[in-house]
């Protein structure tokens, strides 16, 4: 029987769907959906920079609200967890100065005060006179503190690897070499050699401009103009 021009168009269309179908989907997120917008209304301009700068910034909040959750569950937020966190790292005896914390931290010096105080109230550090200098103070980490600490560690890090788990520990290995290399192009202070010293001395910036270069842009500007 001949076919009619109909329903060849038919097969035909049935077949073309039956191809899509088995084609492989490309997820879009949400920035490639920015981009394609950019692409349609400024042709003229280079906006893949985008594709990396923004997908660090929304993952850096999508992934702060994932780690906070765990958080929670020892009622502490994540600013207290990192001073839990730092105090715990350096070692017995578990103590640094407030200014070694708030730089090592990246928060302002009234920020951190905030931070003690609320810690402080709970009973995970205390204060102590700095031997070493009769006007300062340290942070001391409690023993209460400390069996906080150790217990929540193990949880953020189970909780850290579940997040990454579509990924191989190959591609966690190369992304975090790449990020490496492109957060050393911004940290302007690397950590004192002994946090102890109360970081009062200031690492010279690690940022080296290229010949004839403008000023680089902070992160925070960067993401603000994405």
């Amino acid at each position: 029987m001949t076919e009619t021009r109909g329903t060849a168009v038919d097969r035909f269309g049935r077949e073309l769907a039956g191809g899509a179908a088995r084609m492989p989907r490309v997820k879009h997120d949400h920035v490639e959906h920015v981009l394609e917008q950019w692409r349609r209304e400024r042709p003229d301009i280079d906006a893949s920079p985008m594709g990396v700068v923004a997908r660090i910034s929304r993952l850096a909040r999508i992934l702060d609200r994932r780690v906070e959750e765990g958080y929670a569950e020892f009622g502490l937020n994540t600013a207290q967890f990192n001073v839990l966190a730092a105090l715990r790292r350096a070692g017995p005896p578990y103590c640094l100065t407030p200014t070694s914390l708030y730089h090592a931290l990246l928060v302002s010096s009234g920020a951190m005060t905030n931070r003690l105080d609320r810690l402080t109230a709970a009973g995970y550090v205390r204060r102590i006179p700095d031997p070493s200098d009769g006007r300062s103070v340290l942070v001391a980490l409690t023993p209460k503190g400390k069996r906080l600490i150790d217990r929540m560690i193990v949880k953020h890090y189970d909780d850290e690897r579940e997040l990454l788990a579509s990924v191989s520990p190959e591609a966690q290995k190369r992304l975090a070499a790449i990020l490496r290399k492109l957060l050393l192009e911004f940290e302007d202070h690397p950590p004192p050699a002994d946090g102890r010293n109360g970081g009062s001395t200031r690492a010279r910036s690690s940022r080296r401009r290229r010949a004839g270069s403008g000023p680089l842009r902070t992160t925070k500007q960067a993401t603000r103009e994405t």
